[in-house]
């Protein structure tokens, strides 16, 4: 099992990771960060906490008895993804990768393998 901070240095192990955070969204607050680059994390955390909540909100207006998985945005030069935990649907791992520097099947693949390891 891994804390916070361990979990986000394997996240930055992944090829093109720039940066990672865990995020309450209930409150758009981070609760630990890694990295960053080009991205002011805590910006991109309150701005996903919407994200998180609209999707969630999308989801009951259409009754599905689901959860997310991740989410991915796509851009240019970069991706977007946001994972919710499956032990405290509160909180989201968020991590930007690199397009050109990172293989996104195995940026997904890692991430959900570390958000199951994570122990908060």
């Amino acid at each position: 099992m891994a804390n916070i901070k361990e979990a986000l240095k394997s996240i930055l192990d992944l090829d093109g990771a720039l940066g990672a955070c865990v995020v309450d969204s209930n409150s758009g607050m981070m609760l630990g960060a890694e990295g960053g680059g080009p991205v002011n994390l805590e910006v991109a955390a309150a701005g996903n906490t919407e994200v998180v909540r609209a999707k969630r909100k999308t989801m009951d207006s259409l009754k599905l008895a689901d959860k997310i998985d991740d989410i991915l945005i796509t851009l240019g030069k970069q991706y977007h993804l946001i994972r919710p935990l499956g032990s405290n649907d509160a909180l989201f791992i968020y991590l930007v990768i690199d397009k050109a520097k990172g293989n996104l099947a195995m940026s997904r693949h890692k991430l959900a393998e570390i958000e199951k390891s994570l122990q908060i």
